[in-house]
């Protein structure tokens, strides 16, 4: 196949591509490259479209973001706890058995309002008296539950909080429905595998975000979380062996907090990729683990104390994984050879979550580790991205992001933090690796976007669309450890391509982020192709 007439990034002399068994073979102009071809090729003319190497979104959950097995119970952040009941009463008539009730969408802040007359459990219960229901807050970081539910999963008003987690309570002690953190991701577990249709929903939700990834010109997906206790992984598999992964997938498995160290690491050696060739597309190398939770939940790490939380009693926040057991889980996953994509938002985490890295950097690992999120960072870690070789990974898809407004952080956090959020020229600009993400479906999944925003960013953004570009494609390969071989428009890589209809280098961000991805070829086959309707 021969791309002729293109805008080829960072080859400003060449206009066309050449690509045999889903390699790039040549880079040059169009005479040049026709007169080496033989006459069966395939000739596609770009008719000078902007051609880039297929973007690489380093965090995405695209098993999840857009499969019903996770629930389609909708509820509105915008609804404060009294308003959601409609909600909740169509969800209950429109529901199809008298199983598990699961959804998504509320925001904790709405129901934890403290004019409401009702607690979020009594709520729950007056409109779902006999079935267990679980909702998932729009972070995916709390969960709102009501008694059934709590019974089924064996909790009540004597359960500990577990380790990387909060169960909520009234003034007088009792359970108000909100769990946070890992407290949800346990009764969610239940919850899911109980899902008579969980395995066709999920498979059908893959390939729907699949399908989603490949219309925005993404062709390797850095998973977000892999949460193998729940059958995703058979998931997988599945859809490799149905060859129908239209981009490349590094798997990224759960680290749980509060299971047994020994049998998941058991799992882990089971799964491991130990050889990756470029011709892979599910390849499993990199673990995912949590240091902390979130800003508004007060579960994010932070250094020095909230102004305001939900746990007055961790006024810091929490860990999912203490800092002296993350040294011991990176170092026993470094001997079985993975590598660990970290989420770390407050600064107490990213320093504790540094300091992991530093102990297995002394030990010898040179493997390639990231922190992502990294929404806050005391200003003596800053520079430790780059000594320790850590990628930072940043997540600007949505519009509160662009225009910096962190309005909603000062009550948490006071204005001096709530100011020092998101700085990514700060990292940027000590030469450590920095890359762009989605986190889809909590940001827009379009890598144009996160582009466009990093630069309305400005002093705290990126300082060209080219360094955006680079966040998203080799910067991100190298995150992955996979830049030998995709990232770039390089002869001898594999033909991860997409073709972007203008040089957005010459285009505002409102119209990079405007702009349509018209063709996306993973390993040389064509996986979307834009047509006018």
């Amino acid at each position: 196949m021969v791309l002729v007439n293109a805008v080829v990034y960072q080859h400003p002399k060449a206009n066309s591509v050449v690509i045999e068994n889903g390699v790039i073979t040549q880079i040059g102009t169009a005479d040049e490259v026709l007169s080496s071809v033989d006459s069966r090729a395939i000739i596609i003319d770009l008719e000078q479209q902007f051609l880039l190497p297929g973007f690489i979104d380093n965090h995405n959950h695209v098993f999840e973001a857009a499969s019903e097995a996770g629930g389609n119970c909708e509820l509105s952040a915008s609804a404060s706890l009294l308003e959601l009941r409609p909600y909740l009463e169509y969800c209950r008539e429109q529901a199809s058995s008298d199983g598990w009730l699961l959804g998504y969408g509320f925001s904790l802040e709405m129901i934890m309002e403290e004019s409401s007359e009702l607690s979020p459990i009594t709520l729950l219960d007056s409109v779902f008296p006999h079935r267990p229901v679980i909702l998932m807050e729009q972070t995916s970081h709390s969960m709102w539950v009501n008694s059934q539910a709590l019974k089924l999963a064996g909790i009540t008003k004597y359960t500990s909080d577990p380790q990387g987690g909060a169960l909520l309570r009234d003034a007088e002690g009792n359970l108000n429905g909100v769990l946070l953190d890992s407290a949800g991701d346990a009764i969610m577990e239940i919850a899911w595998n109980s899902l008579k249709a969980q395995f066709e929903q999920s498979y059908q939700g893959l390939l729907n975000g699949l399908a989603a990834a490949a219309e925005h010109g993404i062709t390797t997906i850095g998973d977000g979380r892999l949460y193998w206790k729940r059958g995703w992984f058979e998931v997988w598999q599945h859809a490799r062996e149905q060859e129908a992964l239209t981009s490349r997938v590094l798997l990224r498995p759960w680290i749980y907090p509060d299971a047994d160290m020994k049998e998941q690491l058991e799992f882990l050696e089971s799964i491991y990729t130990a050889e990756v060739s470029p011709s892979d597309k599910l390849i499993v190398n990199q673990v995912k683990m949590y240091s902390d939770g979130i800003i508004i939940n007060g579960t994010a790490k932070l250094l020095a104390p909230y102004r305001e939380t939900y746990l007055p009693n961790r006024p810091k926040g929490l860990n999912y994984i203490p800092p002296e057991n993350m040294k011991t889980w990176l170092s026993a996953l470094d001997k079985l050879g993975y590598s660990a994509h970290i989420h770390a938002i407050g600064d107490g985490a990213v320093h504790e979550s540094l300091n992991a890295i530093e102990h297995v950097r002394n030990l010898g690992s040179n493997k390639p580790y990231t922190l992502t999120h990294v929404e806050l960072v005391n200003e003596q870690d800053i520079p430790r991205f780059a000594k320790l070789a850590v990628t930072a990974d940043f997540q600007v898809g949505s519009d509160y992001v662009a225009f910096q407004d962190h309005a909603w952080a000062k009550a948490f956090l006071g204005a001096v933090r709530a100011h020092r959020l998101m700085n990514l020229r700060a990292i940027f600009d000590t030469g450590a690796n920095l890359t762009l993400s989605s986190d889809w479906n909590v940001h827009d999944i379009n890598p144009l976007v996160g582009i466009a925003n990093s630069i309305m960013m400005q002093d705290t953004g990126l300082p060209s669309v080219d360094a955006a570009i680079d966040a998203y494609t080799m910067n991100a390969a190298k995150s992955l450890g996979i830049d030998g071989f995709t990232g770039s428009i390089t002869v001898g890589k594999s033909a991860d391509l997409v073709v972007v209809e203008k040089d957005i280098r010459q285009l505002s961000p409102e119209a990079i982020a405007e702009s349509a991805v018209t063709l996306t070829m993973t390993q040389g086959e064509i996986v979307f192709q834009w047509t006018e309707q």
